[in-house]
This record gives structure tokens, C-alpha cells and sequence, in this order.
């Protein structure tokens, strides 16, 4: 491999998708880090080594927990807490009891000697230690049978006493197991069967009473749940720390409190930032990598990546002691949830508290509060609607209250337990209400600028575009009026279908407007077009192929008029993808009348694709297609207007035109049955109005009024009207009150 091989396979290399992605990623959490870190700057100015290097004086009030005395108090309490025990499994104590009792009957019945007998009682029992040895055997095996049995009965009772007291690890000891055995022995047992009951029950004994792991360390932290924490307070004036003196945890958390960023600048510090940093970074482009792909790209990124950014440093440099609930939070949530989608924005805002919440200290009631917040506003923000800007300060107003709702329950509940001011209180619910409304009208200004930056369009951006007095639409009103019309009607179909299947119906509508723009650069070429200008159809004069050039260029023709005009890619898709890569049929047809089937091929008479994959741009393919068909056929009945609309979707799965669309079999009927029903509204009929009226007025002789008010005229015509004009039945009468039929 010579050098210039070797430099450019190292280039190859540095310029490829996955390394350039990484050194993005690189930068971005070192930026992030790097914005984080730099709040540690002013720790150093006052501590160095944890000493300090001046007095610092409360300017206020403080009042700070000494987590180190409050650990150590709960520590103690616990382990005063008792084990807790809970009964065993009792059935194999007394089945050993019964076994035992079983075993010394069997030997009694042995025809063995005595000797042999009294081994085996030996085996069977610990005699060790036993004075009462000699007595016990000869018992055993000498005494009567029913004063045996009555022993044994009395063993069983006493066993039972014993268990439902319980046996412990500590009973489990040689005296006090003797002692637990005299104190639950039943009534009348007489001094000879004490001792024989008594070695029984030894025999058998163990505890049945065990420590319950979980029980016991649950009562455990309820015990140091119930230590009220140590408090240390600073009056105003007062030193927190001298110079020369150790910043322990307590003069740490009381200077956090003062406003102070308490964070030693150490390498440690900053890598353990920055690896949460990374970590929250690559949970977002999983979950989008999983689950919302589309955000993948570089525009969408870089929308999250500066919000990120612009938040951290916003949070920096607010000065000392400023409340955290003026950071801009909630207009994070609505930038991402109007630019990106409510989920996205649930998961962004939720990961950015986490970065914040850690790296500059904040409490964990701060990150409560929005994370709930971003929750509201994701599913607030999905149902505003986007031709009303003011939705967007009502979502402002809501999210306000819903933050001042939330913080007062959590200072409730602290006041419980602890002292809270209520100026602070009153204070911090001022911030967030203000925040809510202030950053939604920061957004509604800032969406337009934002949305020329990272080209990206939005429902309110699609809302401007789908105004009627847009540039391209009144020149296509103008240039090509039926193409303009068609275009209208195509919008309403996709909007009503969109809006059916769950898809963006304002999407669907606008990219109708506009997805025949192309058509602008020949307007004479396209047959609804040409009727308005009273021509002859040109393409009577073209060959086929010729033809098929000049109507199949029309989509890349848009893409171009759409691009000169600064139309978003997302409506280019409209305009690209409305006859993916279908055939022109007429074309095709007429090329093979006049050349033959052998010489004519279909791909040559094919659009350029590429083929729809949206819902939307999958909903205007077949909208198109039928609206033309239905428009063709005049008059046309509901059984002709639901047979072509099969037959076109039919012939566009079977040439593969949907196959990357993500419509399903049921979007597909719903998109159906809707466009029937819409339709079928288009081609209502209307009453035929008296066509020989002004022969009515000349034979009547009924001079025409120059005044429409004239009452003398309008009375003359309602009597012609009602002597000539046929009554309808009741069935029209009842047509007659349809909204379709109102303006008649």
C-alpha cells in the first residue's frame, strides 16, 4: 500500500457517517460537561483542600440538617429494634415426637435381652449427662402398657403447649429447654413421668420460632424513619465558617443553602459529570433509535442538543441564591413537544432535569415538580390546536397552574415535618406560575426563527402554508384553475382520511395544496386545465413517449418550484411521492396500439418514484388517483364511486405502490369507507331551478325591477314560483334539510 492509498483510507475512515456521528457526540457531552463544570469555578474562590480561605457570614436565616448526627442516631435506633420471629413448619416436631414414641413400643415387643433392649434405647436417646438414666430405661421397658401410653399422651399435650408458646434459638439451650418443658407440662403428671415426658421431649425439641429477615429490616427503617432529623440553624449575621477552618458536611450543605456552589474542581468530579452526561445522552438516541427514527436527523438533533445546552448555561449563570424555578423548563417542553413530538419532549425534559438536578445541586423536589410538569405538558400540548395561536399561552397558563398546584402539596406535606417559610413558599409558586406563561409566549415568537434555523416545520408553520393567499397557491388559482381545484378537493379527502386512521390531518391537508405545483410549468398540458382556457388538447399533436415525458416531469418539476419558493422537505415528500412510481396508463396504452406490445415496456412509462412512506403521502396517492376517477365520471352513483375507489386501491397494492407506506389493512378500509362518504357529498344532486323564467315575466307581463328589494317584484315571483315549480314530497322535504342542501 503506497501513501497516498494509506492517507486516504485514514480519510475515508475520519469522514464516515459512524465516526463523524461519534466526534458529535464526543462534543456535545464534553460541551454539556464542560458548561456544568464551570459553576465549580467560584468553590474554589472561597475553599481550597476543604479549608477554608475567608468568613463566610449567613446573609440570611439558615437552616441546615446534620445529616452525620442524624445517620448516626438512626443507626443506633436500629439496632435496638428486636429480630422478629415468625412459627416454623410444627408437623415435623410432633411426626419426630410420634416416630420416637412408635420406636420404644417396638423395642418392648423384641424378643431380645434386656441388654440388647436397653442399647437400643441408648441409641434411640441422649442419655448423657442424665441422672435420672437407670430410672428412665427401666420405665421404658418395664412399666405397665397403660401407663406408658398415658405417658405418651402427656408428652403430646405438653409438646403441643410448647409449640403454640414457641421455641427460639435461645430456649434451644440444654437448662432452658428443661425449664420451657416444666412450664407448659399438663396437669397431673406425676413425678415418675416427669422425667420420662421431660427425655422425650428433649429428644424432639428444636426451634420452631425463626427470624424473619424482611419483617425485622422493615422494622428497622421504620424505626429510623420515625428519628426526627438534627437541626442546625445560623442566624443572620452569623459565621458559617471561619478561615483556616475544615468545611465538614454540615458547613457544606449550609453553604450550598447560602447560594454557594460547594463542588471541588477535581478530575474526579468532572469525569463522574461527565459520565452521566454520556449515559442520559445515549438513553435519548436509544429510545429514538428504537422508537421515533425520524428524530434521527441531524436537524432534530441539533434542536435537542442546543435546548440542552442553552439550559445548562442558563442555569450557570443565574446569580447566587436565585430560585431554580425561573429556569426556562417549561418553554423545553413545549419547543420539544411542538418541533419533535410530546413523547420525545416527556423523555428530554425529563433527562435534562436529571443532568441539572445532579450537576448543579439542585433538590430532588425541583426535578419532582417539572418531571410531573413535563408529563402535563406532553399530553396538553397534543390536543391544542394549531390554527389558534393562543392555545399555546393557554398551554403557558395550564402549565403554570399545574406547577403551582403541585409545589404547594409537596410544601404541604414538608411542613409537616419541617419548618417552611411561607414567603418562600408564596415566592417559588410566583416563579413557576410566571415561568409557564412567560416561556409559551417566548416560544409562540421564537417558533418561526427557530423553524427557518433547523428547517423544520411545524403544525403552526403548516398553518401558514395552508393559507390560501400563499404565494404558489394564488398563482396556481391563477395559472392552472383546475389543477387548483383538483388540489382542493384532493386536501379535503386527505384531511377528512388522515384524521380517521390517527394521521396528521393538517399535514395531509397542506401537502395536498401543493403536491401538483409542477403542474405550474405547463398548466395547457393537463387535461383540467384545458377546458378553462377553451384549447385543444396538445398532446393529440405528441407521440406517446413524448407525452409520458412531459405529464410524468410534473413531480420533478414541483420539487423544483418548491425548493426556489422555500418550501419545507416535508411537503417536497407530497410533491415526490403522489404517483410513486406508478405507470401512465392512457400512455402506456396508446404506445402499444401504435407500436405494439412487444416494443413497448412498462418501466419506460413509469413516474420516478420514489414511492410513498408516510401515511400522509400514501393517503394523497390514492385521494388523487380517485378524486380524478370520480370527477370523470359524471353523475356517477354510491355503487360506482365504492367500486372505483377499490379498484384504484386495489391496482395500487397489486403494482407494490403502498408496499413502504406503514398503512395497514384497516387504515386502508377506514381510508375507503371515508373518501366514499366525502364523496358522495360532492355529488349530491340539487333541484333543477324554472329554466323559462323571463318567459313567465314577459307572458305575465312583469317588468324586471331595478331593485332586487322591491317587495312588489320578490312577491310576483314567489306566485310564479309557487304555481309553477312541482311540490316536493316528503321524502325531499326531508333531503331538503341536509347541510348539503341549505344554500338552495
Amino acid at each position: 500500500m503506497n501513501k497516498i492509498e494509506y492517507l486516504e483510507r485514514v480519510k475515508e475512515f475520519f469522514t464516515s457517517s459512524k465516526v463523524v456521528k461519534l466526534f458529535y457526540l464526543v462534543v456535545f457531552t464534553a460541551l454539556v460537561t464542560a458548561i456544568l463544570a464551570s459553576q465549580n469555578f467560584f468553590f474554589q474562590s472561597i475553599i481550597e483542600n476543604g479549608i477554608s480561605k475567608k468568613d463566610i457570614i449567613a446573609q440570611k436565616t439558615l437552616t441546615v440538617e446534620d445529616v452525620k448526627r442524624t445517620e448516626q442516631h438512626k443507626r443506633e435506633v436500629a439496632q435496638k429494634v428486636d429480630p422478629i420471629l415468625v412459627p416454623a413448619e410444627d408437623d415435623f416436631i410432633k411426626s419426630n415426637l410420634e416416630t420416637l414414641q412408635n420406636s420404644v413400643l417396638q423395642i418392648r415387643k423384641k424378643h431380645t435381652s434386656n441388654r440388647e433392649k436397653i442399647d437400643e434405647l441408648n441409641i434411640l436417646f441422649d442419655f448423657s449427662d442424665n441422672p435420672k438414666r437407670e430410672f428412665i430405661v427401666d420405665f421404658l421397658l418395664n412399666v405397665d402398657e397403660p401407663s406408658l401410653r398415658e405417658a405418651f399422651d402427656k408428652a403430646t399435650l405438653s409438646l403441643v403447649n410448647i409449640l403454640k408458646q414457641g421455641i427460639t434459638e435461645n430456649d434451644y439451650q440444654r437448662d432452658n429447654i428443661k425449664n420451657l418443658i416444666m412450664n407448659n407440662l399438663v396437669s397431673n403428671v406425676s413425678k415418675r413421668q416427669i422425667a420420662v415426658i421431660t427425655a422425650m421431649l428433649e429428644q424432639v425439641i428444636v426451634p420452631n420460632l425463626v427470624v424473619d429477615e424482611a419483617a425485622t429490616e422493615m422494622a428497622k427503617m421504620n424505626a429510623q424513619d420515625s428519628v426526627k432529623p438534627y437541626k442546625v440553624t445560623f442566624q443572620k449575621g452569623e459565621k458559617i465558617v471561619f478561615e483556616g477552618e475544615p468545611v465538614t458536611r454540615l458547613k457544606r450543605d449550609a453553604l450550598r443553602q447560602a447560594g454557594y456552589n460547594v463542588y471541588e474542581l477535581n478530575w474526579q468530579g468532572i469525569l463522574s459529570i461527565y459520565i452521566l452526561v454520556l449515559l442520559v445522552t445515549l438513553i435519548f438516541i436509544a429510545y429514538l433509535k428504537v422508537f421515533e427514527k425520524k428524530f434521527l436527523e441531524p436537524r432534530y438533533m441539533s434542536l435537542a442538543g442546543m435546548i440542552t445546552a442553552l439550559t445548562c448555561l442558563t442555569a450557570v449563570v443565574l446569580p447566587t441564591g436565585t430560585s431554580p424555578y425561573v429556569l426556562p423548563i417549561p418553554g423545553v417542553i413545549i419547543i420539544s413537544a411542538i418541533f419533535l413530538s410530546p413523547r420525545v419532549s416527556f423523555l428530554l425534559s425529563t433527562l435534562l432535569l436529571i443532568i441539572l438536578t445532579v450537576g448543579m445541586q439542585f433538590d430532588v423536589q425541583f426535578m419532582i415538580i417539572f418531571i410531573i410538569l413535563s408529563l402535563i405538558g406532553m399530553i396538553t400540548i397534543s390536543k391544542i390546536h394549531y390554527t389558534r395561536r393562543f392555545d399555546l399561552i393557554k398551554v403557558g397558563f395550564n402549565l403554570g397552574v399545574a406547577g403551582v398546584l403541585i409545589m404547594l402539596s409537596l410544601y404541604f406535606i414538608d411542613k409537616c415535618l419541617i419548618d417552611v417559610s411561607n414567603y418562600l413558599i408564596l415566592k417559588n409558586c410566583a416563579y413557576i406560575f410566571l415561568n409557564g406563561i412567560i416561556n409559551s409566549i417566548i416560544v409562540l415568537g421564537a417558533s418561526p426563527l427557530l423553524e427557518g434555523v433547523f428547517h423544520i416545520i411545524t403544525p403552526y408553520g403548516l398553518a401558514e402554508l395552508g393559507d390560501h393567499n400563499q404565494p404558489l397557491l394564488k398563482r396556481l388559482q391563477m395559472e392552472a384553475p383546475g389543477t387548483y381545484h383538483h388540489s382542493m378537493m384532493v386536501s379535503t379527502l386527505c384531511e377528512a382520511a388522515a384524521e380517521a386512521i390517527g394521521a396528521n390531518p393538517i399535514l395531509a391537508r397542506v401537502g395536498a395544496f401543493y403536491h401538483d405545483i409542477g403542474k405550474l410549468k405547463r398548466p395547457l398540458f393537463f387535461v383540467e386545465n384545458q377546458s378553462y382556457f377553451s384549447i385543444e388538447n396538445p398532446h393529440n399533436k405528441l407521440n406517446p413517449r413524448l407525452s409520458k415525458m412531459v405529464i410524468t416531469a410534473h413531480p420533478k418539476d414541483g420539487l423544483e418550484i418548491a425548493k426556489k419558493n422555500g418550501l419545507p422537505s416535508v411537503i417536497c415528500d407530497f410533491i415526490m411521492q403522489h404517483h410513486g412510481e406508478g405507470i401512465a396508463k392512457y400512455f402506456y396504452n396508446q404506445a402499444v396500439q401504435e407500436e405494439g406490445a412487444e416494443n413497448v415496456k412498462e418501466e419506460q412509462f413509469r413516474y420516478t418514484g420514489p414511492k410513498p412512506n408516510t401515511k400522509e403521502t400514501a393517503i394523497l396517492m390514492i385521494a388523487d388517483a380517485v378524486e380524478s376517477a370520480v370527477r370523470a365520471m359524471k353523475g356517477a352513483t354510491t355503487d360506482e364511486i365504492e367500486n372505483i375507489i377499490d379498484k384504484i386501491i386495489v391496482e395500487r397494492l397489486n403494482d407494490g405502490q403502498l408496499a413502504d407506506s406503514p398503512l395497514t389493512l384497516k387504515d386502508i378500509k377506514i381510508i375507503a369507507m371515508t373518501f366514499s362518504r366525502i364523496l358522495r357529498g360532492m355529488q349530491h344532486n340539487r333541484i333543477k331551478y324554472q329554466e323559462n323564467i323571463a318567459e313567465e315575466f314577459a307572458k305575465n307581463k312583469i317588468e324586471m325591477p331595478n331593485k332586487i328589494l322591491d317587495e312588489d317584484f320578490e312577491k310576483k315571483i314567489k306566485e310564479l314560483e309557487d304555481s309553477k315549480l312541482p311540490k316536493p314530497s316528503d321524502t325531499q322535504e326531508n333531503d331538503w334539510s341536509n347541510d348539503e342542501n341549505k344554500d338552495l
